[in-house]
């Protein structure tokens, strides 16, 4: 049974998100489906990223908790996981923007946390060039924060409350992959390439590799809609 572990969290956590997402006020699922270029641009590039990560020894899988099937080098759960995981947390965001519009930082406080975001992952970067987990990661968060407060300001302004509420079940499903509450990690880090800093047993750099996933999708739809109009 162990071998289904990571099977079944990409599932549980897709599963409530894909009841619901008819449920008229919200409409989630159109409004996923208006999100697919974006999505399916991030897929890519995150399926990439993870490829050569895995191949150079950044991260690697336990196959304890696999079902054994893989193409380019990930298992099966992994691709899964770029479905799932994306469209159950995006599901937060849309519930919020449906249910509470009004919950978003002002102006000034967004102007704030972006430059102050931006600060820190740069230097941080900066600081560990050595790291490719952290420099990637923290980078390219930065990047998509600089563009986004440049160009769609309010966007990140929501985004980064909705965040919050995110890293709930994130921290949930993370610290399982990452070996809280199980025997062994299902997804390991070799911390060579890491700043050596966990939150329980997940990896700083996770939390911003979350942030570029889930906002990348947004950003990219955000600006096709803005050139149809």
């Amino acid at each position: 049974m162990d071998n289904y572990l990571y099977l079944i969290i990409n599932l549980s956590a897709f599963a409530l998100p894909l009841a619901l997402s008819f449920e008229n006020k919200v409409n989630y699922f159109n409004r996923f489906l208006s999100l697919a270029p974006g999505f399916l641009l991030t897929f890519v590039l995150f399926i990439i990223w993870d490829v050569f990560f895995t191949k150079w020894g950044i991260w690697g899988f336990n196959k304890t908790y696999l079902i054994g099937k893989d193409l380019f080098g990930l298992p099966f759960e992994e691709w899964l996981f770029f479905i799932c995981i994306p469209y159950s947390s995006l599901f937060i965001h849309f519930c919020k923007e449906a249910l509470t519009p009004q919950l978003k930082l002002s102006a000034v406080v967004t102007k704030f946390a972006a430059y102050a975001l931006i600060f820190f992952l740069l230097t941080t970067s900066f600081l560990n060039l050595d790291n490719y987990y952290t420099v990637s990661a923290l980078s390219l968060a930065a990047i998509l924060i600089g563009i986004s407060y440049l160009r769609l300001p309010e966007l990140l302004g929501s985004f980064l409350v909705s965040y919050i509420f995110i890293l709930i079940p994130f921290f949930i499903i993370n610290g399982i992959l990452t070996g809280s509450f199980i025997l062994n990690e299902i997804v390991w880090y070799n911390d060579s390439h890491n700043l050596g800093l966990r939150i329980g047993t997940i990896p700083f750099e996770d939390i911003f590799y979350g942030f570029s996933l889930l906002f990348l999708p947004l950003y990219i739809d955000q600006e096709i809609r803005a050139k149809k109009t």
